[in-house]
């Protein structure tokens, strides 16, 4: 009986370690989600009403924050121009403005 307590032990650890780590990538991919819907909508707004607009204005706001919240909560930002993550808090306020 003991030897199949300690067979299900490492699946058990496993499982646990699955399920920690998918939480990680659930909030990576909503942070993700989050600066490319953003960033999507401040790319339209430039289009549509021109680059100083209070809609773009807007979408500037809304981007910077949802990399900010990004950074706070897991470290890391999703560059939707480079298609990368970023480890430092290192984007640019201001990188849609040019």
């Amino acid at each position: 009986m003991q030897s199949i307590r300690f067979a299900w032990a490492p699946l058990i650890f496993a499982g646990v370690l699955m399920f920690g780590a998918s939480s990680v990538v659930r909030a990576d991919d909503d942070c993700q989600k989050r600066v490319i819907r953003a960033d999507h909508h401040l790319h339209e707004a430039i289009e549509r009403y021109g680059r100083h607009s209070p809609e773009a204005d807007h979408w500037r706001y809304e981007l910077a924050e949802a990399r900010h919240y990004c950074y706070e909560h897991n470290r890391r930002w999703w560059d939707e121009d480079a298609h990368r993550w970023h480890s430092d808090r290192d984007w640019d306020d201001h990188d849609h403005d040019r």
